[in-house]
């Protein structure tokens, strides 16, 4: 298992110390989920989840000291166990984790500059959520797929380091039906910003950093490879009211 620093410093050892302690939470509410659960019991005291640097974790009391060392995972996720439907609780459980295993990578980073705390999430990123995990909305390992990137429906996807990346959606990949059904189903009600036009996979879209309505690329004359120079797309409407 790889070392990792105890008091990491530069982007890449924060980034380890993130992905290892990443790890041992995604271990606990999957493989050793049943584990997990048994150990939160509502009849104890504050529980918390921690994932430790050697990629293991572990639910123990809250740290004492005041102020603690580190900052604290969520107080008390054992009381809502038995009130809520497991992969509820679980999927909240998640979240809260992803909270923590980010203030705690941004701990150690205060002292970085700008250009590498965006380097840093921009890593930190790349990778699925504990609750995207959890939650089965992405796989353990990162595959393509029609899905990936939270903004699925459109045609850019956008790194944190301002770089645009295609996610380019055409009829012709070779998708899995599968899941070329379920991104219809899902976005089958999403209306071009400028023609009124339903959405269809087989089509170029762009989604507005602004007002967060999508375009046909043909409507705001942007085509795939023009997009990929863009930072940040403002559609025609933002760039009017930017103006007055």
């Amino acid at each position: 298992m790889a070392s990792i620093s105890s008091s990491p410093r530069t982007v890449e050892e924060i980034f380890k110390d993130y992905n290892a302690r990443r790890t041992g939470i995604v271990r606990a509410l999957t493989y050793d989920v049943d584990e997990f659960y048994n150990l939160c019991d509502p009849e104890k005291e504050n529980l918390c989840l921690y994932g430790h640097p050697n990629e293991t974790w572990e639910v123990n009391l809250p740290a004492e000291e005041v102020p603690p060392e580190l900052p604290e995972p969520a107080l008390g996720i054992n009381f809502a166990r038995d009130g809520m439907n497991r992969r509820d609780w679980l999927s909240l459980v998640a979240v809260h984790s992803d909270c923590w295993l980010l203030s705690v990578s941004f701990y150690f980073g205060a002292r970085l500059n700008r250009n590498e705390r965006k380097r840093l999430f921009s890593m930190m990123n790349d990778l699925p959520t504990v609750f995207e995990v959890v939650a089965e909305r992405k796989p353990l390992k990162d595959k393509p797929s029609a899905d990936s990137g939270s903004r699925s429906r459109g045609s850019i996807k956008r790194s944190n380091d301002g770089q645009a990346k295609s996610t380019l959606k055409l009829a012709d990949e070779k998708l899995a039906d599968e899941s070329y059904e379920e991104d219809e189903e899902e976005h089958g009600e999403t209306l071009c910003g400028s023609c009124g036009g339903n959405y269809s996979a087989d089509e170029f879209w762009i989604g507005c950093d602004i007002c967060e309505k999508w375009y046909h690329g043909k409507c705001v004359k942007i085509t795939p490879a023009k997009a990929e120079s863009i930072k940040q797309y403002k559609c025609p409407s933002c760039m009017k009211r930017a103006r007055q």
